[in-house]
């Protein structure tokens, strides 16, 4: 057939694909995710427990009804050694190590692009593989700031997971920009994440740095889900957290936790409210986005307040606490 021939496919004639999840609603299965965060922020310990968990077909987070059954798992690492950091690591999570397997890059190194991806996952089956990080993957001869020779590398990628039925897991640097944006913060184009069904942001807060949360911070597939935490680096290990579902990504990127946000959304209400004069409710909520607190937060901190009166004058809501 003529590779310039016009070929049409009519909607109709599509048929509908039911999605299966690794980890509703976090991670499909035959689709790539990514996991980011700053060095040291806790991705790669998500990545293992993740790993270890699907080894031993053990319940994840929000998912205790889901029915789960053992899977093999590929975790390929370009940064830690396999026998003094991955596999102790892994032991302490209890993952089944016959579960888990590593392509054997002695002699050449493995890329995006390399077909031993995909022939991996066909001899052991896997139903999981995780790369981590996604830039050590990329290639020498690929420019992982360069949008066409990305989307090139992570179509071929996204058609591997679609053939094999596999959930693909990349674990991502951030970059070193400023600001709460997330969708610029990964490392390399925003093709990486274009790419992807599902990103899960993991970072720590400021004032409670033993925390580390799971911020769902883009979602293809599903509604996205609430925040996920769990503790690190103290006496207890490694444990799930409940308590910080609402923790936004921007809140997340400034290291600030919800309690401190709320406090000082109140503290801002009550110094632009302390001459007695109402003052519209907008008015508040742009100053508050423009030290990142969002206009959720500056709700909740307004409970916190009692004596605020609220009135409407016209199409306008004025806040006020009356001297």
């Amino acid at each position: 057939m003529n590779e310039n021939e016009l070929r049409l496919i009519r909607m109709a004639d599509v048929e509908l694909q039911k999605v299966d999840w690794l980890w509703f609603p976090f991670i499909p299965f035959g689709k790539i995710s990514m996991i980011q965060g700053d060095p040291g922020e806790g991705k790669t310990t998500l990545a293992l427990r993740l790993a270890a968990a699907c080894s031993q077909g053990f319940s994840l987070p929000n998912t205790p009804e889901q029915e789960r059954v053992p899977i093999n798992v590929i975790y390929q690492t370009a940064e830690d050694g396999l026998g003094d950091t991955i596999k102790p690591r892994l032991m302490d999570a209890h993952a089944d190590e016959n579960r888990i397997f590593c392509i054997d890059e002695s002699e050449k190194s493995l890329t995006l692009l390399d077909e031993r991806i995909e022939k991996a996952i066909d001899r052991t089956g896997a139903r999981l593989i995780i790369l981590d990080p996604v830039q050590g993957y990329v290639g020498e001869r690929i420019d992982m700031n360069r949008a066409n020779e990305i989307r090139t590398v992570m179509k071929k990628l996204a058609a591997v997971a679609e053939r094999t039925g596999c959930a693909v897991v990349l674990v991502g640097h951030l970059n070193k920009n400023g600001g709460a944006n997330s969708s610029y913060r990964g490392l390399g184009s925003i093709d990486f994440r274009a790419a992807a069904r599902s990103v899960l942001l993991v970072g720590r807060l400021k004032r409670e740095p033993n925390v580390r949360v799971i911020v769902h911070d883009k979602s293809s597939l599903a509604p996205e889900g609430k925040s996920l935490a769990f503790s690190l680096g103290d006496s207890e290990g490694f444990r799930w957290l409940e308590g910080y579902d609402e923790v936004t990504s921007e809140e997340l990127l400034c290291g600030v936790s919800p309690e401190t946000k709320t406090a000082a959304a109140e503290n801002l209400i009550r110094r632009m409210l302390s001459d007695g004069n109402p003052v519209p409710a907008e008015d508040i909520f742009r100053m508050a986005e423009s030290q990142h607190i969002s206009r959720r937060t500056v709700n909740e901190a307004k409970k916190n307040i009692p004596e605020l009166v609220t009135r409407k004058e016209g199409k306008v809501w004025l806040w006020i606490i009356p001297k």
